[in-house]
């Protein structure tokens, strides 16, 4: 049997263009400033990984383009259910960065308290929903959400992004096929990025691409190039007006690729070669809107060195806010479990704060953004 060839470029989907594509100028910039501020925020973070500030990260490097557009293209009120590299659209949903970067560090200022590893943002006050390491549950979870929208009568819409590993578990499977036999009314985003950590996409699947895997459920499906981020815009924003118009679901395949390693945790040397990695980052999906902004006059050398000083000085007192901030106190443990703490925990929790007692002067009130 002829082994299934790597799975490379897009073979179709729209292309993205600030005039034929009608995205406002104030959209494109927009995206633009979400994926430098994605980048750098990469940065700073991986370094504290690696000085042990910080126990986990994982970078979303060469992929900034798939959050940013689908953060510009829905509704704040559309509910998004992320996989690991989608947690950007908090922030370009006017999420608080210091309060991100507070999950990151699992401190007091955490609206999750905590509880969650590092690199699983979420919040209700901008409608992204906590999402698990474990690959695909929120899938079928999603579609779930976009069933119950439809049964209550209002049109928002569930986002629900997954990894081309994701495509080969059960949960696809049960999400794929309720989504089409109900015309549930949401979006799936894959993410083909090439490596479900350490399996390329021809051992995952030995389909040609993995938007036929949408069409196999009946669920209309595009191939889109996940490093132009107009052209995500287009595809996303058509994709969330058929299913607010009560056409069903969509299936969309962006086609992308992890610059970085799977996580802070990985060591990607060890199964690809440099020359791909070298390959792709020459289509960069940064420096490739900013060469069509440039074209275009939306973009100059002094706007672009504004914007960067801009989001290095964001990044900077956000991530010193984050550090000022100390752990979850000790009570937080047996909070939202039990209506009445038993005394087994009670013992437990009491003895626990005798031996760590929770930093003065931390505040742990929710700032007005993360109430609803």
């Amino acid at each position: 049997m002829p082994r299934p060839q790597p799975i490379d470029e897009p073979s179709a989907g729209p292309r993205g263009d600030a005039e034929a594509g009608g995205v406002p100028e104030a959209v494109v910039l927009g995206m633009l400033r979400l994926m430098r501020l994605s980048r750098h925020l990469d940065e700073q973070m991986m370094r504290r990984q690696r000085q042990g500030k910080v126990g986990f990260y994982g970078a979303i490097t060469g992929q900034e383009a798939v959050p940013a557009a689908a953060a510009f293209a829905s509704r704040p009120t559309d509910w998004v259910f992320p996989a690991l590299r989608e947690c950007a659209i908090l922030l370009g949903r006017g999420f608080p960065l210091a309060t991100y970067l507070a999950q990151v560090y699992g401190s007091a200022a955490d609206v999750n308290k905590g509880r969650q590893m590092p690199s699983h943002m979420s919040s209700r006050a901008v409608n992204v929903v906590s999402w698990s390491s474990c690959i695909g549950p929120q899938l079928p979870q999603a579609v779930g959400m976009a069933m119950a929208a439809r049964r209550a009568g209002n049109d928002d819409i569930a986002l629900a992004f997954l990894g081309d590993g994701a495509t080969s578990t059960a949960s696809f499977h049960a999400a794929m096929t309720f989504a089409g036999v109900y015309r549930a009314p949401v979006v799936f985003v894959c993410q083909n990025n090439h490596w479900a950590i350490s399996v390329p996409a021809h051992r995952q699947t030995a389909a040609p691409d993995f938007a036929v895997k949408g069409r196999g459920y009946g669920v209309p499906s595009a191939r889109v190039d996940g490093n132009d981020a107009l052209a995500l815009f287009a595809a996303l924003r058509d994709a969330l007006e058929r299913a607010r118009g009560g056409a069903g679901p969509t299936f969309i395949e962006a086609v992308t690729y992890r610059i970085g390693a799977h996580s802070s945790s990985d060591d990607p040397s060890r199964y690809r070669s440099a020359e791909e990695v070298e390959r792709w980052r020459a289509r960069d999906p940064i420096a490739r809107l900013e060469r069509h902004m440039r074209e275009r006059g939306l973009l100059d050398d002094d706007a672009s060195a504004a914007m960067d000083a801009e989001i290095a000085a964001e990044v900077r007192e956000a991530i010193a806010q984050a550090e000022r901030v100390g752990p979850p106190p000790v009570d937080s443990l047996v909070e939202d479990v039990y209506a009445a703490v038993p005394p087994h925990l009670e013992a437990q929790r009491d003895a626990l704060r005798a031996r760590r007692p929770h930093p003065a002067g931390v505040d742990r009130r929710h700032p007005p953004s993360r109430r609803r």
